[in-house]
């Protein structure tokens, strides 16, 4: 019976009540050594009733074997990995050694672990225990976590247990509860019960050295009661966990020296096969009649074909006792016996052969190497660090453990471990003066710093970094180079970006190499920024196509998004990156996913699309979050400051605003200037134009002003002419008019039209009005066609023309009104006041999507395309019952009650 923790039972009871009625949740039990958290989990375990229980634990040697726990978790399941999405069911596959294949994604094993726990959930609740959390394997724990979050109508609960240790262990977005030590009368109660007959000085001490430590009470009080050697006095300087463990090794010094080899080779293997252990414990002189005084003590279990340790710390007592010569001839024991199974213990020798290894080997890196490669197939990034790390401390000369390092390094990176990637990195750094390598290792570095310092940050690396790469290597420089100019770009470093278009300029390509037409659309870059837009139309434009015609990396076709932007060609922006979101879905490149739902809103806002901006955004944060995406999570939420102040939401801009914009100036201007584009569109809808035209003119007049923000310079003159001071926009307009007539947009002539008409004096301004209009009819969006609108029945009201006023401005408010446009719908609707009409708002005017949250548009917009909810939940990393629970609640809010419904709507 738990004694002193009914708080903490009841709070994992409504865990396990809500999640049997279908509302999934997730909990990390923390506490140190010994307070409880296993105990907590068997008792959750005992209480489950009907629900289905799966149960992992984390074992520490375990730690650098790739997808162990996960395994572990699911093998009894793998019959049905054949009902997942298939990129899904092929990740596990890999991932669990069942078949060979090219490298694996690790965010589709996540997706697929997902999939397959919602599978398991729809026959009946599911319960998910995982003990000592924190030796997962990296690859177990992310797959955990990714589907412990993403779970929301599911019947599933997942408990992780965690101890407290030195290494931080993040569970971000996961409830947590800490475990403390009992009250004083609850540690009482428990000592009286487990260790009757104390003395009376005895008891106390007992119970001021273990401060309410469940397993330190009973620990400490058997050892007092058994008369051993009292190890509160001899370890009094220790913390609770390192008394435990003292009594631990008291007992453990007290065994017979065949039982203390058998336990030491034990803790030396995680598998806790017993016939292995005994067969390496023969090599000691030991016999399986001598594990029984450690049986007898309750320091292990045993079953005919495992042994168990009753407590971890057990585990580390038995191994850390042990003299250092003991250790290392077990693990030499191990790989002998382990190498006799063939490849199947082939990881797991390499390991024990590492441990046995006191000095430089090549040997044994090889074999080290030999897993990491295994482990890259699977998916276990962070295997497959731990695995070239330990390669390389073993390499027999720098060269090769630089190399070893460097992969070790770009492994922890893609594992999302950026500070042992960087520390790894300047290691290697230290170790070559091979220019390849350094190149590596500063490239990889300067990826990390874009998002933890800045762009700038990383384009300085970059640029340093391919100064490194042998002149026999160019598509090697022109990635690196082309990380550079993006990374200039974004930072508003335009000497940085003419640096890297230099670069590139310079570089002899293959003829038949793929990466023209990249080089050739960055050299485009250098000439937008430097004011030469009629140069840099044409490669930037073959590159658009050249993304819309073929597959491209998911960079270079980022690269393709931004460039359609800055040619006013946002339909192609659109299709390229809905093509490469959907390719990064389904290939699980979920770190490319917030790059291009990025682009993606920037291509939406520009066509006056505000619901699948939202959407696009509302699907990046969360992913920019989970990622440690620091700088891209800014970028979006910028995003979100332009449509809150498109939308005139005051408060909710100017908010965010203040949460973002001073961090986006230091670390990413283009993207601050997006903001402030934003915040300029809120003044100037409500009518304060002075500050608009400030703000504007900030905008468009800074280093960002030709890059995507050149759109903001109509809003820069029509601030100015509501003003009345429109002599300073004149430079500006003139860059714009000049950016105009080369893109040849139908969009942007048309905004470099309604600029001259609000500008022009007599009749001329109406003929531009009426050119704007005819453009925008056919090419642009509904924002920039109801503005122009607006403006020409305004105009149109000045000169008493009554009838022709109306003509615009109703249809303007109509549209506005659709869009949520809440600024420019009222100052329509003071137009059409003062021709005597008394509008009032029209609710039923919305867009029907406006009705729903972001994540059911984006649910309805697949299933309105005929995808199944499987289908949905595999390109949304959902499951398909959240799915089906996203769709039950937008079918009232769009006037549907079944899916065949959604097709005959305006989605």
């Amino acid at each position: 019976m738990l004694v002193g923790r009914n708080p903490e039972r009841a709070r994992i009871h409504r865990l396990l009540v809500d999640a049997a009625n279908g509302r999934s949740g997730a909990l990390v039990v923390r506490g140190e050594a010994g307070i409880g958290k296993s105990v907590l989990l068997d008792d959750a375990a005992s209480t489950a009733g009907t629900m289905r229980v799966l149960r992992g634990t984390g074992i520490e040697s375990e730690a650098e074997l790739p997808f162990g726990v996960l395994h572990q978790l699911l093998l009894p399941f793998l019959d049905r990995l054949d009902t997942l999405p298939v990129p899904q069911a092929a990740a596990l596959s890999a991932a669990f050694g069942l078949v060979e294949g090219p490298d694996t994604n690790r965010f589709l094993i996540g997706a697929g672990t997902l999939t397959l726990l919602a599978e398991l959930a729809d026959d009946e609740p599911l319960l998910c225990l995982i003990d000592d959390a924190q030796w997962l394997d990296q690859g177990s724990l992310d797959a955990l976590l990714f589907a412990a979050r993403r779970f929301q109508t599911d019947p599933v609960a997942m408990v992780f247990a965690v101890r407290d240790t030195a290494v931080p262990f993040g569970t971000p977005g996961i409830d947590t509860l800490r475990l403390t030590g009992l009250p004083r009368s609850a540690s009482a109660a428990l000592l009286d019960e487990r260790s009757p007959g104390l003395s009376a000085p005895a008891r106390e001490r007992v119970l001021d050295e273990a401060h309410g430590n469940p397993l330190a009470l009973i620990e400490l009080g058997a050892a007092q009661g058994l008369g051993h050697a009292d190890p509160t006095e001899q370890v009094a300087p220790l913390p609770v966990t390192g008394r435990v463990q003292e009594a631990f090794r008291a007992q453990i010094a007290g065994l017979p020296g065949a039982t203390r080899a058998l336990l030491l080779t034990a803790a030396a293997d995680a598998g806790g096969d017993l016939d292995l252990i005994l067969r390496v414990g023969r090599t000691l002189g030991a016999t399986a009649v001598d594990l029984a005084p450690a049986e007898h003590a309750h320091l292990v279990t045993l079953s005919t074909s495992r042994l168990v340790f009753r407590h971890p710390l057990v585990r580390a007592a038995a191994y850390q006792s042990a003299p250092h010569h003991q250790r290392i001839a077990v693990h030499r024991a191990f790989a002998h016996e382990l190498a006799l199974a063939g490849d199947v213990g082939a990881d797991r020798r390499a390991w024990h052969l590492a441990a046995a290894t006191t000095g430089p080997d090549e040997s044994v890196a090889a074999e080290l190497e030999r897993t990491a490669l295994r482990a890259q197939h699977r998916g276990g990034a962070m295997a497959v660090s731990a695995a070239y790390d330990r390669a390389g401390r073993l390499s027999t000369d720098n060269e090769r453990k630089a190399r070893r390092l460097g992969k070790a390094a770009q492994a922890a990176y893609d594992a999302g471990k950026p500070d042992r990637a960087v520390r790894l990195a300047a290691e290697v750094a230290s170790l070559t003066e091979d220019p390849s390598i350094l190149a590596d290792a500063l490239s990889l570095r300067a990826q990390v710093e874009y998002e933890r310092t800045s762009p700038a940050v990383d384009a300085t690396l970059a640029l340093d970094a391919a100064e490194l790469v042998p002149r026999g290597d160019p598509e090697r420089a022109v990635l690196i180079l082309t990380e550079a100019v993006c990374a200039g770009r974004n930072s508003c470093r335009l000497d940085v970006v003419a640096h890297g278009v230099r670069r590139l300029r310079a570089l002899r390509l293959p003829p038949d190499s793929g990466l023209w037409s990249v080089v050739e659309a960055q050299i485009g870059w250098g000439e937008m920024f430097a004011g030469r837009p009629g140069r840099a139309v044409g490669p930037m434009a073959a590159h658009l196509r050249a993304a819309r015609a073929g597959p491209l990396d998911h960079l270079h076709r980022i690269i393709a998004g931004f460039s359609g932007l800055m040619l006013g060609d946002d339909e192609a922006t659109i299709a390229v990156m809905s093509a490469t979101l959907t390719d990064a879905r389904a290939t699980g490149a979920l770190t490319w996913i917030p790059y291009s739902l990025e682009v993606l809103a920037l291509g939406h806002l520009m066509r006056g699309r505000f619901v699948d901006a939202d959407a696009s955004v509302a699907e990046g944060v969360p992913m920019a979050e989970e990622l440690a995406m620091d700088t891209e999570l800014l970028v979006l939420k910028a995003v979100s400051v332009w449509l809150a102040g498109v939308r005139g939401d005051e408060r909710g801009c100017r908010s965010l605003t203040e949460e973002v914009l001073p961090r986006l100036d230091t670390r990413h201007p283009l993207g601050a200037a997006l903001a402030r584009w934003g915040l300029g569109l809120l003044d100037l809808a409500a009518g304060r134009c002075d500050d608009a035209l400030r703000t504007l003119e900030d905008v468009c007049a800074g280093p960002a002003g030709r890059d995507v923000v050149v759109r903001a310079v109509p809003d820069l003159v029509e601030a100015a002419v509501r003003t009345g001071d429109t002599d300073r926009v004149l430079d500006r307009l003139a860059d714009f008019d000049h950016w105009a007539e080369h893109v040849d947009s139908p969009v942007a002539l048309a905004l470099s039209l309604r600029c001259r008409a609000l500008l022009a004096t007599g009749d001329t301004a109406e003929e531009h009005f009426s050119a704007a209009l005819r453009l925008q009819h056919a090419h642009a969006g509904p924002f920039d066609l109801a503005r122009t609108r607006l403006l020409y029945g305004e105009w149109l009201r000045r000169r008493r023309r009554r009838g022709d006023a109306h003509s615009h401005l109703a249809p303007a408010l109509t549209a506005f009104e659709r869009l949520e446009a809440l600024g420019w719908a009222e100052r329509a609707r003071t137009e059409l006041a003062a021709l005597g009409e008394r509008p009032v708002a029209r609710p039923q005017a919305k867009n029907p999507l406006q009705r729903l949250t972001p994540q059911e548009v984006q649910v309805v917009r697949l299933a309105a395309s005929g995808y199944s909810n499987k289908e949905i939940g595999a390109q949304l990393f959902l499951s398909p019952r959240t799915v089906g629970h996203h769709l039950y609640k937008a079918y009232p809010k769009l006037g549907v009650s079944r899916r065949t419904e959604l097709a005959r709507l305006e989605l």
